[in-house]
């Protein structure tokens, strides 16, 4: 169990508030950009602006051995709901209202406790179960099928918020074994090969203030991800993770400022049934024996867009600090030792 810094707490909220604030304007220049671009580019490009990170990455990175991964068929699924999940976002943020993305990918968590369950064996007792059912409600409340049509849009928020969960749960399952380099290489690869097949297709020429926007999304989300590690170096992970709903504020005020957008009262109470919802699992996991495995408290990734640098997890420990990458999926309360999980062998060295 990683323990907070005296008063760090405080400090961690101040630093994830911060990450997750930075996360919402990125969001708001895809959706400027989505109004020209096709999200295929700007993934396509934005990925290939955070190669650097890799390559230097794998410059310092201590750990030994090759890049072929050790779990590869949990690779390929974690690489297709990486690309999923970033596609369905930078979709949906183009084409819905912020506020009613953030409210449906905000079920997130809700999926990887479903997730967990035949993933890594976690066992969900009836409080949790109740709270997935209930969040899930309020994703239907926001969707309000039925009274108003069903978009793409919708299905594309609904996509990032399934393949952030499965991305989550499968980092946390190999997360202990695989190399952070691994972790991180073959989705940003299968960005870059798949994307790049489909790019002459939708390309559309960008000017340089453009394709500058496109730089400050890779730009700002390794800086939000730098917040998040210190969030988490500071403070306990039940502290932080709650702080991914104050995007909802972010998202109100953004698409009032910028697009004209009013967050609707179906919008705002299923928001709000879906982070009650959320917060309770998170609760209940904090409590200790209710949980072997912890899987949404000790899930860093955050949900939003597929860009890779989001999850802390993913950068080496010269630049998180003298950690493993075993560590970097655990920051969170544990369970007592006698219902803690077998964890995976450990290898030496530095971290997804």
């Amino acid at each position: 169990m990683t323990k907070a810094l005296p008063g760090g707490n405080v400090t961690g909220a101040l630093f994830a508030l911060a990450a997750y604030g930075i996360f919402s304007t990125h969001d708001v220049i895809v959706k400027f950009l989505g109004g020209t671009y096709t999200p295929f580019q700007i993934l396509f490009f934005s990925g290939l602006l955070g190669f650097p990170l890799l390559v230097l990455m794998l410059i310092g990175d201590p750990d030994k051995g090759t890049l072929r991964p050790v779990h590869p068929w949990w690779m390929l699924t974690r690489t297709v709901a990486s690309m999923a999940s970033g596609l369905g976002a930078f979709y949906a943020f183009s084409v819905l209202p912020l506020a009613q993305v953030y409210a449906i990918i905000f079920a997130a968590p809700l999926l990887i406790t479903v997730l967990a369950i035949p993933i890594l064996g976690e066992s969900v007792g009836i409080h949790r179960w109740g709270a997935v059912i209930v969040g899930l409600c309020g994703v239907l409340i926001v969707l309000r099928p039925g009274s108003t049509a069903l978009e793409l849009g919708h299905l594309g928020a609904l996509m990032c918020a399934v393949g952030g969960a499965l991305n989550s749960v499968i980092v946390r399952k190999i997360g202990q074994e695989e190399r952070s380099a691994v972790l991180l290489l073959y989705p940003m690869l299968a960005n870059f090969i798949v994307l790049g097949c489909v790019l002459p297709f939708v390309y559309v020429p960008m000017p340089l203030q453009d394709f500058g926007g496109v730089a400050l999304i890779s730009a700002m989300a390794l800086l939000a991800t730098f917040c998040l590690i210190m969030a988490y170096r500071h403070s306990e992970a039940v502290i932080v993770a709650p702080m991914q709903y104050s995007q909802i504020i972010w998202a109100t005020v953004y698409g009032l400022i910028f697009f004209n957008e009013t967050l609707d009262g179906p919008t705002a109470l299923g928001a709000g049934v879906i982070i009650l919802s959320g917060l309770y699992i998170l609760f209940r996991e904090s409590r200790g024996k209710t949980s072997k495995t912890t899987p949404v408290l000790r899930s860093r990734s955050r949900t939003g867009t597929g860009n890779p640098l989001r999850v802390g997890a993913y950068l080496p420990a010269s630049l998180r600090g003298a950690r493993r990458p075993a560590e970097a999926s655990q920051d969170a309360p544990t369970a007592a030792p006698e219902t803690e999980a077998p964890k995976a062998k450990d290898t030496p060295g530095g971290t997804p």
